[in-house]
């Protein structure tokens, strides 16, 4: 069993609405780390920014997105995560991806910003799924889901990795850092969020800040504020397992399930 993961975080600017500009620049992102790395994490919604003009946007699941992202999984043998605009049976989703070179899984982000309009267009997830690669457990959720510490609750230790891809900006950056260190220590995970940099076309500006947490709240890994970056770090499952044996907080954990109505 794989026991150590190399992860990359891809900081970088979004063109405003433009999908196949921002194929090709991540394309060429992802190419200078080819061999470096088994798992790649894009930004939310990192073909289009976080555009609430999902009619116009959206891609089918065997749309150009999808296509291209399988084609980078199997060209580059890794993995690769993010999130894009999807449309299925006539609604719209924020649709995170986990694809890798034998496999792709989906996550419909369930908390939508409702203060973006988002909750107006997009129709929410009502699943966590966990991924399983190379021997990790990793949880994938998007941007405002990371406010909801019930949706991200690891339960017996159900996964080791805790992904958010994010358009989060400037504005509340003074929340980004904090929650996702408390989200690394409250589920005893290593914890990555990533976040894009630049200026969308509504005028908000974006500052990155991507970082990876340790389960004990280490930070182990951080993209310069406002600069386009691809940060790689290892990660250690045997150490997690040591820590999570040594220090079993996990087993005093008050249990109790998140029961979703569907909207």
């Amino acid at each position: 069993m794989e026991t150590d993961l190399l992860i990359s975080m891809v900081q970088a600017h979004i063109t405003w609405e433009d999908k196949a500009e921002n194929l090709a620049y991540y394309g060429e992102l992802l190419r200078r780390i080819d061999g470096k790395t088994h798992l790649v994490v894009f930004p939310e919604t990192f073909t289009t920014g976080f555009s609430m003009d999902a009619p116009r946007l959206a891609d089918t699941m065997d749309g150009e997105t999808v296509k291209t992202l399988r084609g980078w999984a199997k060209k580059y043998n890794l993995a690769l995560t993010g999130s894009f605009i999807a449309t299925e049976k006539g609604k719209y989703y924020n649709r995170a991806f986990f694809i890798t070179p034998e496999s792709e899984q989906y996550y419909d982000k369930r908390h939508l910003f409702r203060m973006a309009g988002e909750t107006e267009v997009y129709t929410p997830g009502h699943s966590r799924p966990i991924f399983h690669f190379r021997g990790w457990n990793i949880c994938l959720e998007v941007c405002y889901d990371l406010r909801f510490p019930v949706w991200s609750r690891n339960t017996n230790n159900a996964y080791d990795l805790l992904i958010y891809v994010a358009n989060w900006p400037a504005v509340r950056r003074s929340a980004w850092k904090p929650l996702l260190l408390a989200r690394a220590i409250e589920n005893m995970a290593y914890v990555c969020g990533v976040n894009r940099v630049g200026i969308d076309g509504k005028g908000f500006e974006y500052d990155g800040e991507s970082v990876v947490y340790s389960p004990k709240g280490e930070l182990l890994a951080e993209c310069e504020e406002k600069e386009e970056k691809n940060c790689t770090v290892c990660l250690s499952l045997e150490k997690l397992q040591r820590f999570r044996e040594k220090f079993p907080a996990w087993k005093d954990a008050d249990q109790f399930e998140c029961h979703l109505s569907l909207l």
